[in-house]
């Protein structure tokens, strides 16, 4: 069997990671999208419907980082190191349940979103998914490294604003609330949500590590 044969055999096998990557990535978008919906919604019903929403598209993406883990174990040849493609799934996976763990922890707590700390954590979660996007889709070809390395620095100062108004939010909720169990509601979520942006930074350094060896 001539060598082209051999490579054409496999190759299809080998662009099933980038695809799946990719779908993973969208669904990402959609959910930071959708939390903004989550926190910008003043009616508890509405919410809880919105909730739902971030919730099934945290199972499509279960199932998409599920398929990743089996193919890899199905296949010989993969487009980079088996352990940066399980280091980049697992950490695509951990955005989607934190995202899915802000939104549930709102209305778990009975807590009003109506914040600004919230509200722009919710900004910069959804800008951080988009980032995490334009990275992962350039992965397939790795030609445009200036629209990869802008989304990574992107995603970096994103980190460094989530931290800054995580900071600012838990100082303005000591100054101004009272009640000492909306204090500790409203920190939880501020902490979640800044765990997203962490986890954004997280698959920006897989990414980083990735394109440093093979660009």
């Amino acid at each position: 069997m001539a060598f082209n044969t051999v490579l054409k055999f496999f190759l299809p096998k080998d662009r099933v990671f980038y695809q799946l990557f990719e779908n993973v990535a969208e669904v990402l978008v959609k959910m930071g999208n959708k939390l903004k919906e989550v926190v910008n919604e003043p009616d508890f019903e509405q919410r809880g419907k919105l909730i739902k929403e971030v919730e099934d598209m945290e199972h499509i993406n279960d199932e998409y980082t599920h398929k990743i883990f089996t193919e890899l174990g199905k296949n010989f040849i993969t487009p980079f190191d088996r352990e940066d493609i399980h280091y980049l799934a697992t950490s695509l996976d951990d955005i989607a349940d934190y995202i899915y763990a802000s939104a549930k922890k709102i209305n778990f707590y009975r807590v009003d979103p109506n914040d600004i700390g919230i509200q722009k954590m919710g900004d910069l979660i959804a800008l951080g998914c988009v980032q995490v996007h334009k990275a992962v889709t350039e992965l397939r070809n790795m030609k445009n490294m200036r629209q990869i390395t802008d989304a990574l620095v992107a995603i970096n100062s994103i980190e460094n604003q989530g931290d800054d108004i995580f900071d600012m939010s838990i100082e303005r909720l000591f100054a101004t609330e009272s009640d000492a169990k909306e204090v500790i509601k409203k920190r939880e979520i501020y902490q979640i949500m800044e765990v997203v942006t962490d986890k954004c930074e997280d698959a920006a350094n897989v990414i980083e590590s990735i394109i440093i060896k093979y660009a």
